[in-house]
């Protein structure tokens, strides 16, 4: 398990980087690779939460069919010990409307040795207005 020390920040960084890398790629596969093998998921506080690396892959799989031009951002990381928290900010275009639509919200993750074994994601979708 990672301790509450600098690296462990640096870790947190990294998982949150590579999340998005795999995120505006399409690439399911990286964005689960940041999870442990059973893992968990709560991609909205409503919806059944998804446990695994395959259930979590398979649930991000459809990202390059339906969004295109995605840019992810996130804001400062908080830690405490194995958790941490951020904000962030996904835009993208939905490919079958065109419609943009602004993605804020944020992610509260417990590690087990460098990996998430828990992710909660709060947010709120907007579709604003094309020019």
């Amino acid at each position: 398990m990672i301790d509450a020390t600098v690296g462990s920040h640096t870790r947190y960084r990294e998982i949150l980087d590579e999340f998005g890398v795999g995120w505006m790629a399409g690439d399911a596969k990286r964005m689960a690779a940041v999870f442990t093998h059973d893992g968990v998921f709560a991609p909205d506080p409503f919806d059944a939460v998804l446990r695994g690396r395959a259930a979590i892959e398979a649930y991000w799989r459809d990202v390059p069919l339906n969004q295109s031009e995605i840019a992810f951002r996130v804001g400062e990381v908080f830690t405490v010990g194995p958790w941490f928290a951020a904000e962030f900010r996904c835009t993208f275009r939905r490919r079958r409307t065109g419609e943009p639509v602004d993605l804020r919200g944020a992610l509260f993750c417990e590690t087990t040795d460098g990996l998430v074994s828990e992710m909660r994601m709060y947010h709120h979708r907007r579709v604003r207005e094309s020019r």
